[in-house]
């Protein structure tokens, strides 16, 4: 029996704390002109004081639950793509799966970055297609404010917390009535770390450190990079890219989402964007934007949709899923 990973469920959560960019002017040398204008950012959400990664992953893994219809009971798989978690060790994943009430089966954590829910979701899909599990909730959870250098305003202005979730089951091909997911294409350069990287962590410094990029260095490896992984993974499906309906991108920069969308031939009303609300939330901005569509009825049981992310490593991948 063939089995199919299908999407049966998504979730989202943002911390209730909105940053606006008039209130970043206030801290450093910057406007709401500026940060809009290059990055289409208008708005981040940051994590209160205590409140962790898992606690904003729980809340999205809850949500995504509910919206699929299952319990603790139905899931057995539980993956996090998380660059800020809780603790060196345990993985984030062991302590919202204790948070969630869920007791079977196995649960880690992933670290590829922005890229890290297409690795997760790719990951989530090889181990239910197996066989081996049934049903995986897989999270994209970030609490990036804690990393941050805030009087580094190539930065600061860039990210926020927030996480997103879905449900996905191992189906037989007859149930899943052609939904699933179809392909993934994952890839990293490691000779390109010094362009998006912390400066500290357990082994080097022992610090937490604080996130270091070079933007410009940066942007100029996105569309190529985004764009080749959206072609890989349609023609590992056998799909024209141009036909696909939807476009999840991760959401780093408008105008990279743009540049993408427009090497592709995508139109703009295809292009799922909440840059401007969200910023950038790294691993949980491609659920996060995915749930947006939900909740705003513009995805349809049968949709063709791609999802892109970039970050450090330098990662990049992109998967495609028929939902």
């Amino acid at each position: 029996m063939s089995l199919k990973a299908v999407v049966e469920g998504v979730g989202g959560y943002l911390p209730d704390r909105v940053v606006t960019n008039d209130e970043l002017a206030a801290r450093v040398d910057t406007s709401d002109e500026w940060i809009t204008e290059r990055t289409g950012i208008r708005q981040r959400h940051v994590a209160a004081e205590g409140q962790r990664t898992s606690d904003l992953a729980t809340e999205a893994g809850r949500r995504a639950m509910d919206h699929a219809g299952v319990g603790p009971d139905d899931i057995d798989l539980v993956i996090i793509a998380t660059a800020t978690p809780d603790l060196t060790f345990p993985a984030t994943a062991a302590i919202t799966q204790a948070k969630l009430g869920i007791t079977a089966g196995a649960a880690f954590d992933i670290q590829a970055v922005c890229t890290g829910f297409v690795y997760a979701l790719s990951i989530a899909e090889k181990f239910l297609v197996s066989g081996q599990h049934k049903r995986a909730l897989v999270i994209g959870a970030e609490t990036f404010s804690r990393i941050l250098d805030w009087e580094d305003r190539g930065t600061c202005v860039l990210f926020g917390d927030g996480a997103g979730a879905f449900v996905v089951s191992a189906m037989d091909e007859d149930e899943a009535n052609g939904r699933g997911i179809l392909s993934s294409y994952l890839r990293c350069d490691g000779r390109l770390t010094e362009l998006l990287y912390v400066d500290g962590g357990v082994s080097a410094t022992g610090t937490i450190g604080h996130l270091r990029m070079q933007g410009n260095k940066v942007f100029k490896e996105a569309v190529n990079k985004i764009s080749e992984a959206m072609e890989g993974a349609a023609a590992a499906a056998g799909i024209d890219p141009t036909t696909v309906d939807w476009f999840v991108p991760h959401q780093a920069n408008q105008r990279i989402i743009n540049g993408v969308a427009k090497k592709l031939d995508l139109r703009d009303d295809q292009v799922i964007s909440t840059i401007a609300m969200h910023g950038n939330t790294s691993a949980a901005s491609i659920p996060l934007a995915f749930n947006e569509a939900v909740k705003d009825g513009k995805f349809k049981r049968g949709d063709l949709i791609m999802l892109e992310g970039m970050g450090g490593g330098l990662t990049w991948g992109a998967a495609l899923l028929r939902y």
